[in-house]
């Protein structure tokens, strides 16, 4: 059995991004197993448990990933995990992959396809509500599907606000007011937060909102008046209705799930599309198992591995 300890080293973003795009067309031809993530609470976090199996990719396993928004107070990442492959005809574990970054890189790349499949324009301004990780990843991974013209992005904490437009200082990229950050034509929204962030008045005709941090019950990010003028387009409609963006509406009557027009794998394969220039999309990310064996097996692919036994 082989242990990657650094399997994100050297992944070509659109490599990945066109990855996660055919394991999500595989989800929309209904050919994977992917039973919704199991939760397990603890006081400050909790972890998942997120098994799954792709028959055309060969790649069945299960990752193990825990969030805990407060880890940067001890200098730790909010998210970790650790994917297991199995061999799928005799059930015995293959490799051990750290899979922290990928993970990063696999939800970015979830929203690359869906900016890539649902903004209305080629060429945008890129509005991020947050500031970590993930926003910074999700500028990367969207700068490899569509042109990005300008960034602004807002935080909580200014300092941090600063440090991400250092990083993505090769783009246009200032830091500005969550109003006119969720007036950018496409608004990534990455943050833990509990109560809406991004309200509906802020919303133009046309925009197209990538919907990330909402990834368990409890987590929500946009006004529910958004979803109600949008076309909500999810990864998975069981782990949307349970964690996703649409949870908090839902259990408050102010959503219903049946209004839900699609998946992203439906607007992969084209079998559905944009309606015009003018229309509010949402993708309600939660984050699919699949997504981490696609990357899985692109990032093992000539990398370095520790062999450890198994018996």
């Amino acid at each position: 059995m082989n242990y990657y300890p650094h399997p994100a080293e050297g992944l070509d973003l659109k490599e990945v991004n066109a990855a996660i795009e055919e394991a999500f067309a595989e989800h929309g031809r209904g050919k994977v197993q992917m039973p919704a993530k199991l939760y397990t609470y603890f006081e400050h976090g909790d972890f998942r448990t997120m098994p799954g199996y792709i028959p055309s990719m060969g790649m069945a396993g299960v990752k193990i990933v825990n969030v805990h928004p407060g880890n940067r107070a001890y200098d730790l990442p909010t998210v970790m995990a650790l994917t297991v492959i199995i061999d799928i005809d005799t059930g015995i574990p293959l490799a051990i992959l750290n899979a922290t970054k990928l993970t990063d890189l696999r939800t970015a790349a979830a929203g690359a396809v869906a900016a890539k499949y649902l903004s209305p324009q080629r060429s945008i301004t890129l509005g991020c509500v947050g500031s970590g990780r993930q926003a910074q990843t999700q500028v990367r991974a969207i700068a490899e599907e569509l042109e990005i013209t300008e960034v602004l992005v807002w935080s909580r904490n200014s300092n941090n606000a600063e440090d991400f437009c250092e990083i993505n200082r090769d783009l246009e990229c200032r830091v500005s007011g969550i109003e006119r950050v969720a007036g950018c034509d496409v608004v990534v929204t990455a943050t833990p937060s509990r109560k809406p962030l991004v309200m509906g008045e802020w919303i133009s005709d046309g925009t197209h909102i990538n919907a990330i941090g909402a990834d368990a019950t409890g987590k929500e990010e946009l006004d529910p008046a958004i979803l109600n003028r949008a076309t909500v387009i999810v990864d998975d409609p069981a782990q949307a209705v349970h964690s996703g963006e649409i949870n908090v509406p839902i259990s408050k009557a102010l959503y219903n799930e049946k209004m839900i027009a699609g998946t992203l794998g439906e607007y992969v394969l084209g079998h559905k599309q944009r309606k015009n220039q003018d229309e509010i999309t949402v993708f309600d990310s939660t984050g699919l198992s699949i997504q981490d064996l696609a990357i899985a097996k692109i990032a093992i692919s000539g990398k370095d591995s520790i062999d450890l036994p198994f018996s």
